[in-house]
């Protein structure tokens, strides 16, 4: 039987995000969302339900996180489940926690909002580096990784990054300031 294991919340942070490092220095921050789902309730009232979701957040995207993010700012968060598990210090339990770790966040205020940070959509907005994990084209379904190197074994995902767009080329034919 397939299997998938992938979560979009969209939602507003309940805290300001705080940046840590692990002891090989990856970054490394949670984020706190509140996503309210509405619905009628058999009584016919319209009724507001608030679910409050830990993510965890890695890398470069933890600390674009970290440096843009506030507390009531909206987000998108794609990612995964992933069960946290500890032992209790003043008991000795074992305790567990089902999370979200973070694939890719997206900033949703626009800049004029909330404060007047970066955010994300259209041309006049921001979008936060997506650290995906390395690949560069979709795999196929029995075929091991793609050429593109995709690597599931990295519990970390590397940061992408956007280009600036290609400046524009100068086409009357004078081939002297080509750098090659």
């Amino acid at each position: 039987m397939a299997q998938l294991n992938k979560v979009f919340l969209m939602g507003n942070l309940t805290f300001d995000p705080e940046l840590r490092r692990t002891a090989n220095g990856v970054a490394v921050t949670d984020l706190r969302l509140a996503t309210n789902r509405t619905f009628i309730g058999k009584d016919g009232e319209k009724r507001e339900e608030v679910t409050f979701v830990d993510v965890t957040v890695w890398d470069r995207q933890a600390e674009t996180c970290c440096q843009y993010l506030k507390k009531g700012r909206a987000v998108h968060v794609e990612g995964f489940l992933k069960m946290d598990t500890w032992d209790d210090k003043t008991t000795g339990e074992k305790k567990s926690k089902l999370k979200v770790q973070a694939d890719r966040v997206q900033f949703l205020d626009r800049k004029d909002d909330a404060g007047g940070g970066p955010s994300m959509g259209g041309d006049d907005e921001y979008a936060a580096p997506a650290p995906r994990r390395q690949f560069s084209e979709p795999r196929a379904a029995g075929n091991g990784p793609s050429r593109g190197g995709y690597s599931n074994s990295n519990p970390t995902p590397g940061p992408t990054t956007r280009r600036p767009p290609a400046p524009p080329v100068d086409s009357d034919g004078d081939d002297d300031d080509i750098p090659f």
